[in-house]
This record gives C-alpha cells, structure tokens and sequence, in this order.
C-alpha cells in the first residue's frame, strides 16, 4: 500500500497546518493520522460547499478531524480562508470527486460520521444517473464506516429523499440508526443549502444510518 504525500508547512511544528490537500499530493488511500498529525476519529462533509457546518463542528468539536469534500475551487478556498481566520487546526479540504474519494482513497472502518447534506439532485430525469447515490455508492459508504458509524443525509428533493431510502434498504450493510449527537427532527439546519431551501419554504428530509457494531 502505498502511504499518501502530505504536503506540511516549512515554518515549523508550531506553525498552522496546511489546510487544502493540494492536487496530486495523495497517492493510495488516505493515512488520516499522517494527515492530521493525529489519532482522533475522523467525520467526513461531501459537499461542504462553504463550510458553515464543516467550520462550526471542527470548532466546537477539536477532538474530531474533519474532512471536506468539495468539487467547487472557490467554494473549498472559502472555506478554507474561513477556517484559517478561526485557527481551526482539525480540519482539511480536498478538491476531488466525492465518489472516487469514497470508493478509492479511504480506509476501511475509519470513518465516525459521513455528512451528505443537500447533494445535487441533478433534477433533470436523464441526468439522474449523476446523483451521488446512484452507481453503487452505498457499498463503499457501508466499508468505510467504522462499526457503529454514522450516515447522515439529507434533501430538499422528495423524489431523490424517497430514491436515497430505497437504496438504503435494498443494501445488507446499514442499518436505520439514531445519532444522540444529531437528531432528524426539525431544529436548525445544518449547511447554507439546507437555510436557503428552508427559507423559501421547501422541507429539508433527512435520514440518518449506521454501520451496527
């Protein structure tokens, strides 16, 4: 197995980490506690767009690391400037295809929580083998997760919330679940999307499952 490349600061042990995992810096699965410097469970955002819930966890939560999958460059700069200016030292980015990370580049069992909230639902009916939850995906979320892990998802779409359940069901990994750290009822929303969406009145679906111990 060949260890990833992790591209650390000149500056010394006490300067701040580089937060952007830089293209072409990763070869082979991810070494998280090379990565982050280390051992601490791992939560991983797709789609963290901005940052706001990636941010606000790795603030009130620094004995986690983080992990923000983004495929926007501006949308993963901002956010990168954004945990810069708070210090944050438990969080990194990384510019990639969220499925191509999920699939091939992370370990087995070394995942606490996967954070998908709001993906693309693609709503055009010939572009909806584009959604993340088609083409298999739930078998390497099902490897990743560490016994007793969570998965979060989310949607305003109710046609892709009800195609994401089927999924869920038609899979023997995973399990409905009950995270005591984020409940499914309503209560503040999580991300930017999930805000926008809920303030022109659309409801924000959410299902939550686990990998059983």
């Amino acid at each position: 197995m060949t260890s990833p490349i992790i591209v650390a600061s000149s500056e010394g042990p006490a300067a701040a980490p580089a937060i952007e995992i830089l293209p072409g810096s990763i070869r082979g699965p991810f070494d998280f506690a090379l990565l982050f410097g280390n051992p601490h469970a791992i939560e991983i955002e797709v789609g963290s767009g901005k940052g706001r819930f990636l941010i606000e966890q790795a603030a009130v939560r620094p004995e986690v690391n983080f992990l923000g999958i983004e495929w926007s460059l501006k949308y993963l700069r901002v956010t990168g400037d954004r945990a810069r200016r708070r210090g944050l030292r438990n969080l990194r980015l990384y510019r990639a295809d969220a499925r191509h990370v999920i699939t091939d580049l992370v370990p087995d069992a070394s995942v606490t929580r996967l954070h998908i909230y709001c993906p693309d639902p693609w709503p055009k009916k010939r572009h909806h083998k584009r959604r993340f939850f088609s083409g298999g995906v739930l078998q390497p979320i099902a490897r990743i997760l560490a016994p007793g892990g969570f998965l979060h998802v989310s949607t305003d779409v109710a046609d892709y919330f009800e195609e994401i359940l089927a999924a869920l069901r038609a899979q023997d990994v995973l399990r409905p679940g009950a995270d005591p750290l984020f409940t499914e009822e309503a209560g503040p929303t999580r991300t930017s999307y999930e805000s926008k969406y809920a303030a022109v009145g659309r409801t924000i679906q959410r299902a939550c499952w686990m990998r059983p111990v």
